[in-house]
């Protein structure tokens, strides 16, 4: 793909994008223009509209104003002064942040990557100013500035985002303009890129859990206030297409209602009109307009609604226990874990926090008509300043004090000493042995005493160690990974060695327990002693081997003694003949024991 195609390909990326976000109204408009009012009216009217719509929904202010005869209609002084609508309609900036990511990923995937994103924003900006200037009216009329600058961030900033990650992810060369931000990143200290990044992602991730918080109550809300809902909108008498336009407008109004939440939990709450108030301390608030999803407002003073203020404050402990090691493996690099910077890090990640709260509350917060709702949503700097200390000070104690030494368990020593393994195993004393077992296993002095040391057990046992003391060649070949090969040279050398370097009564020690290697016969460990040599006893009489009773009158405990017994080894009675034809009758207590 050469540069012009991939110049074309990004511009309409662009107007791909542009066209799904104000082509939802305009579909909706449409219907309303031909089944509700007959085609009577001009088109450009219902186009205005949905362009406006557009734009509020990426947060451009729009001036509205009535008519000098339908001003005098109403009959209410100043009914003629300007109306001026700057709260955001957030759920079509979503939509654009959403078009934005794919958008990205698909001109990443291009060989003219930097080409593509920026001719994709710049098509974007030329459209976003043609849609701006052709809903211009005097009656009607969206900033012309803020209807360019305001919905190309939006597009620019996830485009640039994701394709840069998708070069990274697919190590691809940096472009120019990306190398010179990486040498400006560069350029930064060690510690202060290891305190900034970690305070981005605690603050980021104590938002996320704030925002999944906040979600899931509001979906609840609107679960349980169904009926009120349903009441509203019937007095509504909207119709079949009017229903649906009012929902798709309260859908783009949805997550201007999480923040909303969110700011309620972090405690100073928002306002539906001046001199209303939705905290947790109370509910305040006065005339409403008509819109179906107020109705899931609390109303009055809910019990313990003091417990959603612990949401910012669990949420920012418990995310930065989850990134404490991660934090401390980073400082611990730039030579500086100690508990300032750990503090320093979790207060940082507290300001991250409020100032992302803080923009999205001065996104979802303006006027939203005339009179009392002139003042609508959250104060941003309230909720910010609240944020920050609410999620800051949990992270730093968090990162600060362990919670297990705090409970009493000192997980750092535990794990240094579990690092240090069976390197520090101490010895231990065994008792001596008799002066015999000295002079046969090692020809010392017989009178010689005191204690011997030997290894000690290690504290765990892996399956590897367990397999290696399976007294087979198999399994020892398998656990190690060796060849049959290799255990059959390691076997044969073992087998050449004297027997006598080692007695067969001699106990083995703990050491040649665990680690010598295998000796003997295959396939027997050095720790199991070999059998012990039986010599051919002379024949004995008839009467022992038939068991029958002796006419000298041997007695009965005589005959049981020598009972007839089963050799293991040749597969033969022991009262009759071995392999080499010979009696091999041997008494049953020598064969217990």
């Amino acid at each position: 793909m050469n540069r012009p195609v991939t110049a074309v390909f990004a511009a309409l990326e662009a107007l791909l994008v542009v066209g799904i976000g104000v082509g939802i109204p305009v579909v909706l408009l449409s219907l309303l223009w031909a089944f509700q009012y007959g085609l009577q009216l001009d088109w450009l009217i219902f186009w205005r509209a949905a362009v406006d719509v557009w734009l509020v929904g990426h947060g451009a202010d729009l001036t509205l104003q009535l008519s000098a005869d339908a001003a005098a209609a109403t009959g209410v002084a100043g009914a003629d002064a300007p109306i001026r609508v700057s709260i955001a309609a957030l759920g079509f900036s979503v939509l654009t942040v959403l078009l934005a990511v794919r958008a990205g990923r698909a001109v990443a995937e291009t060989p003219h990557r930097v080409l593509g994103t920026l001719v994709s924003i710049a098509a974007f900006a030329v459209l976003a100013l043609g849609l701006t200037a052709s809903a211009q009216h005097e009656l009607a009329a969206p900033s012309l500035w803020q209807g360019t600058l305001l919905p190309t961030l939006v597009y620019a900033v996830p485009l640039a985002t994701m394709a840069e990650v998708t070069r990274r992810r697919r190590g691809g060369p940096a472009d120019p303009a990306t190398d010179l931000v990486l040498d400006l990143v560069a350029r930064i200290p060690h510690v202060g890129r290891a305190v900034v990044g970690s305070a981005l992602r605690l603050g980021v991730g104590s938002l996320a859990v704030v925002l999944a918080v906040a979600s899931v109550v509001v979906a609840l809300l609107l679960l349980t206030s169904y009926a009120e809902l349903i009441t509203l909108y019937e007095g509504a008498h909207a119709g079949l297409l009017g229903g649906l336009a009012l929902t798709i407008g309260q859908l783009a109004l949805l997550p201007d209602l999480v923040v909303w939440a969110v700011s309620w939990f972090v405690g100073p709450g928002f306002a539906l009109g001046t001199g209303s108030q939705v905290s947790p301390l109370g509910t305040n608030v006065g005339p409403l307009p008509a819109v179906p999803f107020l109705g899931a407002l609390p109303t009055g003073d809910p019990a313990f609604a003091f417990l959603g203020l612990l949401v910012p404050v669990v949420a920012g402990f418990v995310v930065a226990t989850v990134l404490r090691p991660r934090v401390e493996r980073v400082l611990a690099e730039s030579g500086v874990d100690d508990l300032l910077r750990r503090a320093l890090v979790g207060l940082a990640g507290g300001v991250v926090a409020g100032v992302a709260v803080g923009l999205l509350a001065w996104a979802a917060s303006g006027s939203a008509g005339p009179g009392r709702l002139a003042q609508v949503g959250p104060d941003p700097l309230a909720v910010g300043g609240f944020a920050a200390l609410e999620v800051g000070v949990p992270a730093a104690l968090a990162l600060v004090v362990s919670v297990r030494r705090f409970l009493g368990h000192d997980d750092e020593a535990s794990s240094s000493d579990e690092s240090r393994g069976g390197a520090d195993r101490v010895t231990e004393a065994a008792p001596a042995p008799s002066g015999a077992a000295r002079q046969q296993a090692g020809g010392g002095d017989a009178d010689a005493t005191g204690p011997i040391a030997v290894a000690a057990p290690p504290e765990r046992s892996s399956w590897r160690s367990v397999l290696e003391r399976v007294p087979f060649g198999a399994g020892r070949s398998a656990a190690r990974g060796e060849s049959t090969t290799s255990d059959r040279a390691t076997t044969g050398e073992a087998t050449a060695a004297p027997a006598s370097s080692r007695p067969a009564d001699a106990a083995p020690s703990v050491a040649a327990h665990e680690d010598a290697p295998s000796v003997g016969e295959p396939g027997r460990p050095s720790w199991m002693p070999a059998p012990r040599e039986r010599t051919p006893e002379p024949a004995s009489p008839w009467w022992v081997r038939s068991g029958g009773t002796s006419a000298a009158g041997a007695s009965p405990s005589h005959e049981s003694a020598h009972a007839p017994t089963r050799d293991t080894d040749t597969d033969t009675d022991r009262g009759g003949r071995g392999e080499d034809g010979d009696d091999v009758t041997e008494p049953i207590d020598d064969v217990r024991r």
